[in-house]
């Protein structure tokens, strides 16, 4: 008697897998990492910038490279433009989810793919367009990230920050203020400091409730299957050229 035999594929396509599912993946992934980086090693990196003395904080930025770097290869592998644009508009559903979860970590990697020139170069239907232009206002540097500080100020527990704004501020008032004043400790500093550190202690204090998925995050294989900026610029090129506008112009003209 022979018994029915059960064969599981793996998906093939990030669409095989809901967005929020994805989402929820990319947020456990994120979170295992954050919850290991030490106070201390954020502070010396905005002094030293040393890998060796800050491990878990240079893992997490690698983690956060890679994903992104993932992202666009994804995106720009694909033959067709249509199936480019039905993978962007995929990402930007991510995001969406993303950003309920608090997640900016995740959200700042993806937005980062999605708004590199190789990708935002490309031919891109208006709404498409217009669509990611809105997600791009949470981040827009002027004005000192406000969007994002104020979206941070009124997040409740969990949330992963991104760090790179983090780092950014503690070099900030590392460089701009002297340890010492007159021969004493300059408590201004280590207040701005510790305001800057207290926000993503408190953030490490509280986990996510999510469940894992081994198929998506075997998808995901660690992001290390992208590749190089200089690949996905051959790519982009391929895909349109750089003259490809002014060619277009010049035969309107003939015409």
């Amino acid at each position: 008697m022979f018994t029915d035999v059960v064969i599981f594929i793996r998906p093939g396509t990030l669409h095989d897998f809901r967005s929020h599912e994805i989402a929820d993946q990319l947020t456990l992934l994120d979170a295992e990492l954050f919850y290991k980086i030490e106070i201390p090693e954020v502070l010396l990196w905005a002094k030293e910038q040393n890998e060796e003395k800050s491990p878990n904080l240079t893992q997490f930025t690698e983690h956060f490279n890679n994903m992104s770097y993932w992202v666009r290869s994804l995106i720009i592998q694909q033959e067709k433009a249509q199936d480019r644009e039905k993978l962007l508009l995929k990402f930007i559903k991510i995001m969406k989810h993303l950003r309920k979860l608090n997640n900016f970590n995740s959200y700042l990697a993806i937005l980062s793919a999605l708004d590199s020139a190789p990708i935002r170069r490309l031919e891109w239907q208006k709404q498409t367009s217009e669509g990611l232009e809105e997600y791009c206002t949470l981040i827009d540097s002027s004005s000192s990230f406000r969007a994002y500080r104020a979206a941070l100020a009124d997040v409740e527990p969990p949330c992963i920050p991104y760090l790179g704004l983090i780092l950014q501020d503690l070099t900030f008032v590392h460089l701009g203020n002297p340890d010492l004043i007159e021969g004493k400790i300059n408590f201004s500093k280590r207040w701005q400091q510790f305001n800057i550190l207290d926000s993503m202690r408190r953030f490490q204090q509280v986990h996510y409730d999510l469940k894992h998925n081994d198929d998506i995050v075997s998808f995901f294989n660690d992001f290390s299957d992208h590749l190089a900026e200089e690949a996905l610029w051959e790519l982009s090129l391929k895909i349109k050229p750089r003259n490809i506008t002014r060619r277009k112009t010049e035969r309107e003209e003939k015409t």
